[in-house]
């Protein structure tokens, strides 16, 4: 993530500087625990709407072993780090010298939805502080420009859905009317009209980014729709589910009827079952459960159910990116390899790495990014004083930071191997200074009187391994004077003198012809083929003689090679031409020319110089068929074979979700498909390939797609003949024996005429059920079937069929077969569900009717629903009148066949009519009374006799299952005024009412009077008094134990128990308990300060009482348990 730039001040900008508040004594807001790592704090401010606003929080990292990281929170918990963007952005500095870190947190053209409470957190490992201020928005009170009302859906900042958040507080803003040039749309009016596949048509038109918003927006203003009730379904999905990636999910419906058969479809695709898709019917509920989602699995479900659909929608999440290693700080000298290394959370994820808020894109040859599983790293081969700074990586879900700090490498005089050495030379002659260090990476510059030595053509520098030379060609009288080495970054320098030598000779010069002379042993494979393998060096010495020297011009094609240094450069030296190629790279190939020329002629020699690599990967490894425990994998030979041949492959393979590669073969494999063998069936492998050529084995492939090693089932069994039509044939069988773990995904039946060798395919899909009727098939002739058990791994073995099948209709008389609980009255209760199968047989389909009483049924009341081989009679709601006799009948023209069913609803009776008390003798009453008016559309069983006593009103039983409808209650007690009451009983039970009896019966006695006595009521209140004390005690410390006493008083006392005087509140040591006036005081495990004087003290309104013990707790020694 780039650092965000500093906004530009303006005038606008500093109108919106924070206002600081004026803090009121008693009002500051409390601080979490302050570690004193702020050496300034962020302080509430006041903004005006649309200006910008910047907070600031510096932190003093003097004392810290790392550096520390910070934290922006909106409210209690909004982490603001995740909502950086064109809206919100922030900056962080540091400064070397104090070693403080300054962090920024910028809000551009703040919102009111800005405003609220905020917080700032820094931790540094076991330190933390934090500080919390406000931000209060005002409104200006100016001209507002009339806004787009469509602006409010549109997200603050430039990326996309995950920039900023959403902003409808302009919906709310007052605005001034002003006469539009242009006019207006009513976009929602529009969108309340169009369908639903318009709506992103119209959204892309008039400018909506945020169709969810706008999704919602126009559920609200739709009219609420009464949810149409479903016969198939009590229960439906929910409108969307939500869950994580690799988790699992289960959708659940329930239906109304239990036998019903579900299908479940993925974006209209029916869901085969397999490990992933798993089916499963408990009673009414069906169950689709979704193992180890992944984003293939967001899509739209419903469930299906009869001709009714359920439909819902999956959210897969995918979880953020976590750095659980981060970077460390580094701390090298120039030269010296540097490698940032990171660990993240999951395997695959992406990393974006940063220096100093730049990017480092692999154009940058510098710096190399390796990905070895979870790790990322980050590669510097020669650190520089160039790449000191800080390096960032960043996830989708955080980041991390390290600092990088180069040295500059000291030398001593001890490092310098050869110094340089003064020199005498001619003129045109060439002098060469050279000097030698103990270190290759050592880097410097020449000087010349002080002055830097800028190279050309006669002044050329040179660095090779531990070597720097000077070399000056043809010498002249002013390049006399003193040179000097100096090494980057050492406190050193080698100086030498260079003097010139003037002669003055006539001479007639001798010119020899330029000659080269090419080397062909060594590399050479032939007289002018170099081949070199990629990373190693080509050094190309051509001796070339001639007088006066030639010159030498080397060409890769058309292009000229002038560079003295660098990886390609042409290193001259006396009677020798150097051709250098330092990491031969696979452009470096080619046709490369050498001539030489002088004054005397011209020579001309041609080379080519072949890379050879190692071979670029395998491409489009795939598994193309599986076995039981074996798959065929397939690949494509690399794009390039490195120059080289391709000798063969390597393979390797590994369980899914594993990092362990298991090879399959030592030995070179050349074929480009490859059986991999001893497997485990069911479990989900996949495979890499390496390529090898005669320079070494290449990166490995990309990883195939996963693949599962499934045999296929074993054959149907038991395939017979059901049923036979003109047209069709029903056929049935049972599972194959052995199903395996690819389990089974249906079937495909196959017939063929009898003779014949061409199979036609009956079903276009495979049949999940065990039977099928095959249909459309020729009338009258001969056929064979076959039925192929199907799943992933393909098909199995056929189940055949020994004789061929006429297709002929059979006429068969009809006829019912009638269940036996049928065949005798059928008694239900008023308000059960009727469901009648009744099966039938008959060929071709009979016609069926159904008639109550003779007359046709009334489908109001009854539903009845016919198939090929049954028919149901279905009442949902039993009720009285739907008693009768329904007679079914099934005819096939002029044969017919009938069975009768009679049904019988009953309910709970009346209650018996006129209970009169006919006659009392002695202690008996004789009663009578009339059976119900209501006998419930059923016999009655008896009857139940209650007496109850006008004085109590009690009821009792005197009789049960009477069956006459008079009896004789005896046993009653003298002096006593009897009423009674009789209900009726059936088959549904009791009635609900009881008959009355209209009079009562009087015991009585003659000559006998009672002349109760008279007596003073007793007063209940009296005072507290404990009628059992407490008792001393000793106890042993550790182990519960309770005092137990006992009170009684009215009104019930209120307890208080005390220790030393002291009332013991709710303290959980002690348990009280009041059991009918026995206290308990339970005390849990004592200790030595738990002894005393415990008191229990009962108070009421009429007085007091209290019992007092003593509590002493003992503390066993080691000594007293060893004499126990």
């Amino acid at each position: 993530m780039p650092e965000p730039k500093k906004p530009v001040p303006t005038p606008a900008a500093e109108e919106a500087k924070p206002v600081v508040k004026e803090v009121i004594p008693g009002e500051e807001r409390q601080m979490s625990e302050v570690t004193g790592l702020f050496v300034q704090r962020p302080e509430s401010a006041t903004a005006i709407k649309g200006k910008d606003i910047t907070f600031v929080a510096k932190v003093d990292s003097s004392k810290m072993l790392r550096k520390p990281a910070i934290k922006w929170v909106k409210g209690k918990w909004m982490d603001l780090g995740s909502k950086a963007g064109k809206h919100l952005q922030f900056k962080e500095t540091y400064d070397r010298n104090s070693k403080i870190y300054t962090y920024e947190m910028s809000i551009i053209k703040i919102v009111d939805a800005d405003a609220g409470g905020y917080r700032c957190e820094v931790t540094a490992k076991d330190k933390c502080d934090s500080c919390s201020f406000e931000i209060t928005v005002e409104v200006v009170e100016e001209a507002q420009q009339q806004a787009n009302i469509l602006e409010s859906f549109k997200r603050s900042g430039d990326a996309g859905e995950d920039a900023g958040d959403l902003d409808f507080s302009g919906l709310l803003k007052k605005r001034e009317v002003k006469v539009a040039e242009k006019e207006e749309v009513d976009v929602w009016a529009i969108l309340t009209k169009a369908d639903p596949c318009d709506y992103e048509k119209i959204a892309f038109e008039y400018g909506i980014t945020d169709l969810r918003g706008m999704l919602k927006r126009l559920k609200k203003m739709r009219k609420p729709v009464e949810p149409k009730k479903s016969d198939a379904f009590v229960k439906k999905l929910d409108d969307a589910y939500s869950v994580m990636k690799g988790k699992r999910i289960q959708l659940v419906v329930e239906v109304a009827n239990p036998n019903a058969q579900a299908k479940w479809l993925k974006n209209g695709v029916e869901i085969k079952p397999s490990a992933k898709y798993v089916f499963e019917t408990v009673g009414s509920l069906r169950k689709l459960t979704i193992n180890k989602c992944n984003l293939s699995d967001d899509a739209a479900y419903e469930c299906v159910v009869d001709d009714e659909k359920s439909f819902t929608e999956v959210f897969v999440k995918e979880p953020p990116v976590l750095i659980t290693k981060a970077l460390d700080d580094m701390h090298v000298v120039v030269g010296d390899k540097v490698e940032f290394e990171c660990e993240v959370s999951d395997e695959g994820a992406n990393v974006i790495w940063m220096k100093d808020g730049i990017e480092i894109t692999r154009d940058l040859t510098r710096y190399r990014m390796k990905k070895d599983g979870k790790k990322h790293m980050l590669v510097i081969g020669e650190a520089t004083k160039d790449d000191i700074g800080g390096f960032t990586v960043f996830t989708n879900g955080g980041h991390s930071e390290a600092e990088l700090d180069v040295e500059g490498r000291v030398v001593t005089l001890w490092d310098v191997l050869q110094s340089i050495a003064d020199l005498t030379v001619k003129a045109a002659e060439q002098a060469v200074f050279k000097c030698e260090v103990s270190d290759e990476k050592v880097t410097g510059k020449w000087l010349k009187d002080g002055v830097e030595v800028v190279p050309n053509n006669r002044f050329k520098m040179s660095h090779v391994g531990r070597i720097h030379k000077l070399t000056i060609n043809d010498v002249k009288p002013e390049d006399a004077g003193d040179y000097t080495f100096v090494p980057d970054g050492y406190a050193l320098s080698l100086s030498a003198k260079l003097n010139f030598l003037e002669i003055k000779i006539d001479y007639v010069p001798h010119q020899d012809p330029p000659k080269i002379h090419l080397d062909t042993t060594g590399s050479m494979v032939s007289k002018n083929t170099i081949i070199v393998v990629a990373g190693n060096k080509l050094r190309l010495d051509v001796e070339i003689t001639g007088d006066p020297a030639p010159t030498v011009c080397w060409r890769k094609g058309d292009t000229e090679i002038t560079e003295a240094e660098g990886r390609v450069r042409v290193e001259t030296r006396k009677n020798l031409s150097s051709f250098v190629i330092e990491g031969a790279e696979r452009s470096d190939e080619g046709k490369y020319t050498i001539t030489v020329t002088n004054p005397a002629g011209e020579d001309q020699a041609e080379l080519t110089v072949k890379i050879v690599d190692v071979p670029d990967p395998p491409q489009n490894v795939k598994c193309t068929g599986v076995g039981e425990d074996t798959a065929t994998i397939i690949w494509e030979a690399p794009k390039f074979d490195g120059g080289a041949p391709i000798k063969g492959y390597l393979m390797e393979r590994k369980k899914k979700g594993s990092a362990r590669w298991t090879k399959l073969n030592f030995d070179i494999f050349e074929s480009t498909t490859y059986e991999a063998k001893k497997m485990i069936e069911g479990t989900m492998y996949e495979m890499r390939v390496f390529a090898v050529n005669g320079i070494g084995i290449s990166q490995p492939s990309e990883t195939s797609k996963p693949f599962m090693p499934i045999a296929p089932t074993s054959e149907p069994t038991r395939l017979v003949v059901d049923d036979v039509t003109d047209s069709t044939c029903a056929l049935k069988w049972r599972p194959p024996e052995r199903l395996g773990a690819g389990g089974i995904d249906g079937y495909i039946i196959e017939w063929c005429k009898e003779g014949g060798t061409e199979w036609v395919q009956a079903t276009e899909q495979p049949v999940e059920k065990n039977n099928y009727r095959v249909r459309n098939l020729p009338v009258g002739e001969k056929l064979l079937f076959r039925v192929f058990a199907v799943n992933i791994a393909g098909r199995s073995p056929p189940a055949t069929m020994q004789q061929a099948v006429t297709i002929r209709e059979i006429m068969e008389q009809p006829k019912i077969r009638l269940p036996r609980q049928l065949r005798t009255k059928f008694i239900r209760k008023v308000g059960e569900k009727i469901n009648l199968v009744i099966p039938f047989q008959g060929k071709p389909r009979p016609s069926v009717t159904w008639t109550k009483d003779g007359e046709p049924l009334d489908t109001k009341t009854v539903n009845v629903r016919t198939s090929e081989v049954d028919t149901i009679l279905f009442i949902r709601s039993a009720e009285r009148e739907h008693s009768g006799k329904y007679t079914l009948t099934v005819q096939i023209e002029n044969m017919e066949d009938k069975g009768t069913v009679e049904i019988q609803i009953v309910e709970k009776p009346g209650p018996p009519v006129e209970v009169t008390v006919t006659d009392v003798w002695g202690f008996n009453a004789a009663l009578e009374w009339k059976p119900p008016k209501d006998t419930g559309n059923c016999e009655i069983l008896g009857y139940i006799i209650q007496k109850a006593d006008l004085k109590t009103k009690e009821w009792f039983t005197v009789y049960d299952h009477n069956r006459r409808p008079h009896c004789t209650v005896s046993d009653l007690v003298m002096g006593n005024e009897y009423t009674f009451r009789v209900l009726s009983e059936n088959l549904c039970g009791r009635s609900d009412e009881a008959g009355i009896s209209k009079n009562t019966a009087v015991i009585s006695k003659t000559d006998l009077e009672h002349n109760p006595p008279s007596y003073k009521e007793m007063d209940p209140n009296s005072s507290p008094k404990f009628i059992t004390p407490l008792v001393d005690r000793s106890l042993i410390a550790g182990y519960s134990a309770a005092i137990t006493c006992a009170v009684r008083g009215f009104p019930k006392p209120k307890i208080v128990w005390m220790k030393n005087k002291m009332i013991i509140g709710d303290n959980p040591k002690f348990i009280m308990q009041n059991n009918q006036g026995v206290l308990t005081l339970n005390i849990r495990k004592p200790g030595k300060f738990d002894g005393g004087n415990y008191t229990c003290r009962a108070i009421n309104d009429l007085g007091v009482d209290e019992v007092e013990c003593r509590l002493e707790i003992r503390v066993v020694t080691e000594k007293e348990e060893d004499k126990k």
